[in-house]
């Protein structure tokens, strides 16, 4: 799931809202539905690995029913709960004994500001995240800006 979040930048709404039919693992892609919107994200190799091993291994021990619709369950085999995926993030924060808090946001956050750090388009990064206003996507920049300015700082003769 964590890896999902990253690989997507999808919010955690979306994360337990997602049904086995919404992945295509063998093109490389998940379907989004929110907010009256549909969008096709994109994942990468690691990702759809991990969600293969998922749909595998793992999901098929914790359903209670076959007929299960929901991508990822609970340890009671129902879909997961926002507080459920809360636990689960906040034990991993700990396991790893990372300080900083780590919420759901962090990683769509790092999606967002990694995919502009690395060459995307705004306007590409708006439809992942699924932004109606693209306003809403140019909080991103921001730490972008800050690079730039960094490496003009440290580059250019008269700075």
């Amino acid at each position: 799931m964590l890896e999902l979040l990253y690989a997507t930048g999808i919010r955690v709404s979306e994360l337990i809202a997602l049904n086995v039919d919404d992945l295509n693992l063998s093109a490389g892609f998940l379907r989004c539905a929110s907010r009256g919107r549909e969008r096709i994200i994109p994942l990468y190799p690691a990702a759809v690995k991990a969600l293969r091993d998922y749909e595998i291994n793992v999901r098929p021990e914790i359903i209670a029913d076959m007929d299960e619709r929901a991508l990822f369950v609970n340890m009671n085999g129902e879909r997961m709960s926002r507080q459920g995926f809360w636990k689960i993030i906040k034990y991993y924060q700990e396991k790893a004994g990372i300080q900083k808090d780590i919420t759901p946001h962090t990683l769509r956050h790092s999606f967002a500001v990694h995919l502009l750090e690395n060459g995307a388009d705004l306007r590409s990064i708006q439809e992942m995240l699924g932004h109606a206003d693209i306003s809403s996507t140019q909080i991103y920049t921001h730490v972008v800006k800050n690079q730039l300015k960094d490496v003009y700082n440290k580059a250019h003769p008269k700075a």
